[in-house]
């Protein structure tokens, strides 16, 4: 007597057998396909602190006042979608207390607009789709993904160039551990300005081009360990202007020892974090776990009820013969 299957048993076993084969599938194709640079991307980050800075009003420096920094990071989603790569673009602004709200970018102490473009899977800089200015490094608005325990080069908009940030521990904020970097910039020389001979100490002469000088007491960046995002940032910087040719400081533009994420920045990074982790654990081990467990069940249960579904038959078919 022919024998036939259940349709139970070959339903198990087919799932079983799909399950067991999209277990890896998860983990060496769809996972690192997940780890890509967002495009879709709106983000507000506010660092606070206090410091110096010069007060155009009083045509001088003043000194102990609060500052805030504002950055607002926007995905050009058309633009990322048509190349392929992450496009941002990307608002600064340094404020005092009187030039705040920082949208007011016209009253700022200081604003730029930067587009920022990116690898979406290397986070290295693209030259494309109208970049400005044309960046270098490793990391800027973002580590790469799975982040090392080395040095790397970190972009620093005002210097113009990369600076190395070394590994330095761990570190925990709001709760959430990550990577901790540091790095300093020394003094140097970022462009020139025409201001009055007085203000760099050359009352005789009515205009000079004087010097702008940069530099940064201490960068602190805590990172994300699988995605290379910034979970808090800590910056130093440091503006002054020279006469031509001097070594001298003659006027502080913007000094301030330390310039932090405020804690409500820090919560917003943490929690994009951990829902980027959270999706990331699940295309990589939760997912792929899951579908090996239950194919393995699956597929046992599909043979066990086919053997014994072939046995039955085959021992009613004896007694039927005898």
């Amino acid at each position: 007597m022919r024998r036939t299957a259940s349709p139970l048993s070959l339903i198990l076993l087919g799932t079983g057998v799909f399950l067991l084969v999209l277990a890896p599938l998860l983990v060496q194709y769809v996972q690192p396909r997940a780890k890509v640079t967002p495009i879709d991307v709106d983000t507000l980050t506010v660092f606070t602190g206090t410091g110096s800075y010069f007060d155009t009003r009083r045509i001088e420096t003043v000194t102990g006042r609060p500052l805030t920094i504002t950055r607002q990071v926007r995905g050009d989603v058309a633009d990322s979608v048509r190349s392929g790569r992450a496009v941002w673009d990307v608002s600064t602004s340094v404020d005092a207390e009187h030039t705040l709200p920082a949208a007011a970018t016209h009253d700022s102490l200081q604003w730029t607009l930067e587009r920022w473009v990116t690898d979406r899977r290397t986070n290295e800089p693209v030259h494309c789709c109208q970049e400005s200015p044309a960046f270098d490094g490793e990391a800027y608005l973002k580590f790469p993904f799975d982040v090392q325990q080395r040095p790397y080069r970190w972009w620093d908009g005002t210097l113009g160039s990369t600076v190395t940030l070394r590994f330095a521990g761990r570190a925990t904020v709001q709760g959430y551990e990550g990577y901790r970097f540091t790095g300093r910039v020394e003094p140097a020389r970022t462009g020139t300005r025409l201001v009055p001979g007085r203000l760099v100490g050359q009352p005789g002469r009515p205009q000079v081009l004087a010097e702008e000088w940069y530099s940064n007491h201490g960068i602190e960046l805590v990172v994300d360990r699988r995605t290379g995002r910034i979970v808090n940032a800590a910056i130093g910087p440091r503006k002054v202007l020279r006469a031509p040719g001097s070594a001298k400081d003659a006027v502080v533009l913007l000094d301030s020892r330390r310039l932090e994420f405020t804690p409500a920045t820090q919560r917003a990074q943490v929690a994009l974090a951990s829902a980027d982790n959270r999706r990331l654990r699940l295309l990589g081990r939760t997912a792929p776990l899951g579908a090996a467990v239950a194919g393995t069940l699956a597929a046992a249960a599909g043979v066990v009820l086919l053997a014994g579904g072939g046995r039955g038959r085959a021992r009613r078919a004896g007694r039927a013969g005898r």
